[in-house]
C-alpha cells in the first residue's frame, strides 16, 4: 500500500503544478480527452499488470491491436458480418493468442521476451498482409452504430473508455486481490517452483494470465480502433505495450514478479498521461514523448529496487 500512496501523492502534485503552468490543464475538455485516453490505456495496462506479476512480459500487445482492429474493420465493413459477433472475433483472436503465449512458454519452456517478441513480428506481419498494407477504416459505421456508440460515447458525462476502465478495475480487484487465483497468482511470480510443490498448478495459472490479458487486450482493441476511426496495419498501436508496462511499472509491479496492484497500475496509468499531456501542454516536441516514457520506466525501476533492498536489510 506505501507504492500506492506515494504515487498517489506524485500525482497530485504533478497534477497540481501542470495547472498552475497551464491551466488549460484543468478545461473541461482537456480533462475529457485525458479521462478517454486513461481508459484506452488503463484496460490492457492491468491486462500486463497480471502478466508481469507472474514474472512474465508481453511484447506483442501493440501488433495485436493492429491484427485485430484491422479484422474488426474488414469484418463489419467488407464481410458484412453482425456486429456482435465482429466484436466477439476481435476479443476472441487475442484471447487464443494469449493462450498460445501462454502455453509455448509453460509447457516448451521457452521466455516470455521471446515468445512475445516473436508474436510482435508475426502478428504486425499478418495485419499488414491481410489489409494489403492498405488503411481500413469504419466510414459512418452504418449498420454498427451501438458498437461505435459503445466504445465512443459517453455515460453520465464520462466517456466509454474511462467508464470501462473502471468496471474492469473493480472486477480486476477483486479477481486479484480477493481470490484464490489472484493469491495463485502472486505465489507464482514469487516463486514458480516452492508454488508448485505447494499444489498450485502454477503453468495453468500463468498461461491463464495471458488469456485475461489477450480479453482485456481485445476489449482495448476495440475502443483504440474505433478512437482513430481508421486502422493503419503498419503503425496502428505501435509500441502501446511498452507504455502499458511503464504504466504497470510505474504503478508498483515488480519486473522480479509477486509484486503488484491494480489500484497502482490504473495510478500509473493516470500519471503516464498526465506527463504526456504535460510535454504537450508546455509545448515540448512530442518527439521527447518516448524519452519521458523511458525515464518513467527507468524511475520506476530504480525506486523498485531501493525499496527491494530497504526490505531486505530490515
Amino acid at each position: 500500500m506505501k507504492k500506492e500512496i506515494g504515487i498517489s501523492i506524485l500525482l497530485v502534485v504533478l497534477c497540481t503544478v501542470t495547472a498552475i503552468m497551464n491551466p488549460k490543464f484543468i478545461s473541461p475538455v482537456n480533462l475529457g480527452n485525458m479521462a478517454n485516453v486513461i481508459g484506452l490505456f488503463g484496460i490492457f495496462s492491468i491486462g500486463l499488470g497480471l502478466i508481469i506479476i507472474t514474472g512474465g512480459i508481453d511484447l506483442s500487445v501493440g501488433s495485436m491491436f493492429a491484427l485485430s482492429g484491422v479484422l474488426l474493420a474488414m469484418s463489419l465493413r467488407e464481410w458484412s458480418w453482425p456486429w456482435p459477433l465482429a466484436a466477439l472475433a476481435a476479443i476472441g483472436i487475442p484471447m487464443l493468442l494469449g493462450w498460445a503465449h501462454g502455453t509455448l512458454i509453460t509447457r516448451m519452456r521457452i521466455q516470455p521476451f521471446i515468445i512475445t517478441l516473436c508474436g510482435l513480428l508475426i502478428y504486425r506481419g499478418l495485419a499488414r498482409f491481410i489489409a494489403k498494407d492498405n488503411t481500413k477504416g469504419f466510414g459512418d459505421a452504418e449498420g454498427f452504430e451501438p458498437l461505435r456508440d459503445a466504445a465512443t460515447g459517453k455515460l453520465f458525462g464520462l466517456p466509454m473508455p474511462f467508464v470501462l476502465l473502471l468496471v474492469v478495475a473493480v472486477v480486476m480487484w477483486i479477481l486479484l486481490h480477493r481470490s484464490t487465483y489472484g493469491r495463485y497468482l502472486f505465489a507464482a511470480g514469487r516463486n514458480e517452483e516452492a508454488a508448485r510443490f505447494s499444489g498450485i498448478n502454477t503453468r495453468r495459472v500463468i498461461a491463464s494470465s495471458y488469456v485475461v490479458a489477450g480479453l482485456l487486450t481485445g476489449l482495448s482493441g476495440i475502443l483504440l480502433a474505433f478512437y482513430t476511426n481508421s486502422v493503419s496495419p503498419s503503425n496502428h498501436g505501435n509500441f502501446y505495450e511498452l507504455y502499458g508496462i511503464a504504466a504497470a511499472v510505474l504503478g508498483g509491479c515488480s519486473l522480479r514478479g509477486g509484486e503488484g496492484s491494480i489500484l497502482g497500475i490504473v495510478i500509473g496509468t493516470a500519471l503516464l498521461q498526465v506527463l504526456q499531456n504535460l510535454v504537450n501542454l508546455l509545448g515540448i516536441p512530442s518527439s521527447l514523448n518516448f524519452a519521458v516514457m523511458g525515464a518513467v520506466v527507468l524511475f520506476g525501476v530504480l525506486a523498485d529496487q531501493i525499496f527491494q533492498r530497504r526490505e531486505q536489510r530490515s
